[in-house]
């Protein structure tokens, strides 16, 4: 049963992978995620975390629409959209983005910042270009970027800076959802918070959902309201926040909480 402020919705999600080994005519399955379920509200964020490996990352994929699961559900504002038309995968792209881990990889250096952030306008027709131009001033404002970064090129500002640029390309089509998949692990110690708190106040402004997955436990910690927990590609435990740190009830999750005793320092 949804609620009225449920965005998205996954139920016994499972993504069934076929690996290298095995037989020429069986090959070995991997089951990167495994019955998995929850649900994200509009302004909150949920944190998913996990070593590597665990299938937090594949789950990211399934809900930004990057990987259809093999078997289960995804519902967005009450509509299952796996098997979804040409529209209906238009329509979630622009409601639904994501933010990657590398910035440098994520951008393109052969466009602008001004280019970087105009595209997904043009793709999705969006306004005049007037209207464009207009929102484009508007995203490095909200990211807190001054209009001079839209004359430069990803590579001829900082990681942090980069970092920036791409949230302000996810916010470009005004999303509900957010998915940031490791998006301050590649950066230094010095910018980690400030993006970490930049992301914050965005989910509160813009009243989004957010999905952060991360490693760090403490870093999820930082940003998230609810934690979801993931091993082998199963989750191992989900609560607030609060909840997860002050009372884990899984093995693993004080594990994780013992191995990442500091906030920023261990992403």
């Amino acid at each position: 049963m949804s609620t009225a402020n449920e965005i998205l919705r996954l139920d016994d999600i499972h993504v069934i992978h076929t690996a290298r080994t095995g037989t020429l005519f069986r090959r070995d399955k991997v089951h990167a995620v495994n019955a998995v379920s929850l649900t994200l509200n509009r302004g909150e964020t949920i944190g998913i975390v996990g070593e590597s490996g665990c299938g937090k990352s594949t789950l990211a994929r399934v809900m930004v629409g990057l990987q259809e699961p093999t078997s289960g559900t995804v519902s967005f504002k009450g509509r299952n959209i796996v098997k979804r038309d040409r529209a209906t995968a238009r329509a979630y792209g622009k409601s639904v983005s994501i933010i990657f881990q590398d910035p440098s990889t994520a951008l393109n250096a052969r466009m602008s910042v001004h280019d970087v952030l105009m595209d997904p306008l043009r793709v999705h027709g969006i306004g005049t270009l007037a209207q464009r131009e207009a929102r484009v001033r508007e995203l490095l404002d909200l990211v807190g970027l001054p209009a001079s970064t839209s004359d430069v090129f990803p590579g001829q500002v900082s990681g942090g800076q980069r970092q920036r640029v791409a949230i302000a390309r996810a916010l470009a089509l005004e999303p509900d959802v957010i998915i940031a998949d490791e998006p301050t692990s590649a950066l230094d110690v010095s910018v980690r918070a400030q993006i970490l708190n930049l992301l914050s106040d965005l989910k509160v402004g813009l009243n989004l959902g957010m999905a952060f997955i991360s490693h760090d436990i403490q870093t999820v910690r930082y940003v998230s309201d609810r934690i979801v927990v993931m091993k082998s590609g199963s989750v191992v435990e989900e609560g607030s926040a609060e909840q997860v740190f002050t009372n884990p009830t899984d093995p693993y999750t004080r594990t994780l909480l013992g191995a990442a005793p500091s906030l920023l320092i261990h992403n």
